[in-house]
């Protein structure tokens, strides 16, 4: 709004130059196109991300199972770690070593992490392949929904930046044109200075 009252003072204004009539219509033309472009994009964008991953959460979801596995004995602790991220990740698991069955009917056994309280012979699970292979956890709906509109917002941003930065660009030329004018009319205005009949 303050942008369009800004070109509608200069319509009569006569002190306008054209600068700052053409840096007026980049502003209107610029606000219109970030109102019109950057939610367009993001909503292009996230559309496109969200199908993407929805199939990846699809074909994750066909391709990983959960079996169970058995805590064959537990692992001694690794030596104590000084970064408290790495530590507060390891306390909350205790490493085992474990077997398991993947879907294939092929048996399995390696290190594993599992909760602290798990002792030889309990059960828990965990995620595979088909031949028994362990995988992270599927990507869920609710992350790829987020991950996807985040996808949106970043490009829509991107798009608003995109148009401002082309807006910016158009004003420092006009600012640089205004300023070579104001130069030749300083200029000429030297030339009269001290001279009798400059105001005739």
């Amino acid at each position: 709004m303050r942008m369009i009252k800004g070109l509608w003072r200069w319509r009569r204004n006569p002190l306008r130059r054209k600068t700052d009539l053409a840096e007026a219509w980049a502003a209107l033309v610029a606000a219109v196109l970030i109102l019109l472009t950057a939610p367009a994009t993001g909503w292009a964008a996230g559309s496109l991300a969200h199908g993407a991953l929805a199939r990846t959460a699809q074909e994750q979801r066909a391709e990983r199972h959960l079996v169970a596995a058995t805590v064959v004995k537990v692992l001694p602790q690794p030596p104590i770690d000084s970064d408290p991220e790495t530590a507060s990740a390891r306390d909350a698991q205790r490493r085992v070593l474990a077997q398991w069955t993947g879907p294939d009917g092929s048996r399995h056994e390696g290190t594993l992490g599992a909760r602290p309280s798990a002792d030889p012979g309990e059960t828990f699970r965990i995620w595979t392949d088909d031949q028994g292979r362990l995988r992270p956890r599927p990507l869920d709906s609710a992350t790829a929904a987020t991950h996807a509109a985040l996808a949106g917002i970043g490009a829509g941003a991107a798009t608003a930046g995109l148009v401002d930065g082309a807006r910016r660009l158009v004003v420092w030329r006009l600012m640089r044109r205004r300023y070579a004018q104001w130069d030749i009319a300083w200029e000429r205005a030297r030339q009269d200075w001290g001279r009798a009949d400059a105001d005739s």
